[in-house]
């Protein structure tokens, strides 16, 4: 028997596999970490990518809107960069901390009390500087104009006539290629209707299926990308700061300057270091959502299906570790369990686009495309509807388990790891 040890919610669980199956480890490729945090960011606000150095975009008197992540992404520590980065607005580019807001992009999430503010930016910056959450529904929202897609933008006031600068993390997404960079914009300061109008473009035009132009690291003819980025760009003034994190979740690169460009770098950075090379698909996937908050709920840690479906053949296993100790997440993702039921999941989508209700609509796919076994904390009957079925024992799991002969890859964190086929 092999041992392996998986990060659960904010413990860890074990499993013993046996040595009959043809098990390989995948992991990304680990770089040293950024190490002193304020001097690589000093070095990419004042080296920036296809813009000016930070202090020179800035001047002392502009008024300065800093968006950052919600407690969703906290795995991305923005609470160890936004001090630092305070600081240089301060001392660098001469920004009072009266002129200066922090801007949380919620997205349609709901903002986080006091204390979850003081956990993103900090008791010491929180002090100092107004933190306000985005409301997705708020009355005041800005219009800026329509996309060649049709999604009229809306945003926050606090991204109209100030210089805004988005701290955000490149990383893989399911949606839109990539998040980070234009998705502070759209959909972290957006409302909902400009949210619902961009999300809808993950559906076909024509079938009752995901659009196959969006996906993973897609982001050429990727249309909710595209939309994102004409948002974006209706922003006048708009500064990116690109956090990349390694395969362990430490920092490792920062790259500043034009909202797109520096954003594309990161992009790469983050290919280089989460895309596996892979010689075939396997029949069984056994993995983990990297933990808390990764695996916080199945809204947050089926994402982790999305990076590794791409290494697991058509009908194989997967098993996916994850608490979900937030259930289903945001408190519709199964009420979409009785349009299912009745044959109508994609009809009713249509009718009602949400984001909960897609990442429901594509886990039911996935279900369909493999065997899907979970350890978690989920209610194994809402899961079944989906195809999903659910265990709290790793035993009774690892029962489930046929691995002799079988190719089998072990991924400790699915959050951080995209298999690709060499041939592609």
């Amino acid at each position: 028997m092999q041992q392996f040890c998986f990060a659960y919610g904010s413990g860890s669980v074990e499993l013993a596999l046996p040595d009959t199956g043809r098990i390989q480890v995948l992991r990304g490729r680990s770089q040293p970490p950024v190490e002193d945090i304020p001097a690589a960011l000093r070095k990419a606000l004042e080296s920036p990518v296809q813009q000016q150095p930070l202090r020179q975009w800035l001047a002392p008197g502009d008024k300065v809107t800093l968006i950052v992540s919600d407690m969703s992404r906290f795995w991305m520590r923005q609470d160890r960069v936004v001090p630092p980065l305070v600081e240089y607005l301060e001392t660098a580019c001469g920004i009072r901390p009266e002129d200066l807001v922090i801007l949380v992009a919620n997205g349609t999430h709901e903002g986080g009390d006091e204390a979850e503010l003081r956990t993103l930016v900090t008791d010491r910056v929180f002090e100092r500087v107004k933190v306000v959450n985005h409301d997705c529904q708020s009355e005041d929202l800005v219009y800026l104009g329509t996309t060649r897609f049709g999604t009229r933008v809306e945003v926050n006031p606090l991204a109209v006539g100030r210089k805004v600068i988005a701290l955000g993390a490149a990383t893989h997404h399911v949606m839109a290629g990539f998040g980070g960079g234009r998705k502070s914009i759209l959909p972290g300061i957006s409302s909902l209707q400009t949210i619902r109008q961009n999300h809808a473009l993950s559906l076909h035009p024509t079938e009752p299926r995901s659009n196959p132009a969006i996906g993973n690291g897609v982001l050429e003819g990727n249309p909710l990308h595209e939309d994102m980025c004409q948002a974006a760009a209706m922003v006048e003034h708009l500064y990116v700061v690109n956090l990349v994190m390694d395969p362990e979740m430490r920092l490792g690169a920062i790259f500043a300057g034009h909202w797109l460009e520096s954003w594309r770098a990161a992009c790469q950075a983050a290919d280089a270091m989460y895309q596996v090379p892979i010689a075939e698909k396997a029949d069984v996937i056994i993995a983990s959502c990297g933990g808390y908050p990764k695996d916080m709920s199945l809204y947050q840690g089926t994402k982790t299906i999305d990076n590794v479906e791409t290494g697991l053949k058509s009908g194989g296993t997967l098993v996916l570790l994850a608490e979900c100790r937030e259930g289903g997440g945001p408190a519709e993702y199964f009420d979409w369990i009785e349009p299912l039921r009745q044959g109508r999941l994609d009809a009713a989508l249509r009718e009602n686009f949400t984001i909960p209700g897609y990442i429901f609509y594509l886990n039911c796919e996935q279900a369909r495309r493999y065997n899907i076994l979970m350890l978690t904390s989920a209610d194994p009957a809402q899961l079944a509807p989906m195809g999903i079925r659910a265990f709290s024992d790793p035993r009774q799991l690892l029962a489930q388990l046929d691995l002799a002969g079988k190719l089998t890859y072990v991924i400790p964190n699915g959050s951080t790891v995209i298999p690709r086929l060499r041939e592609e």
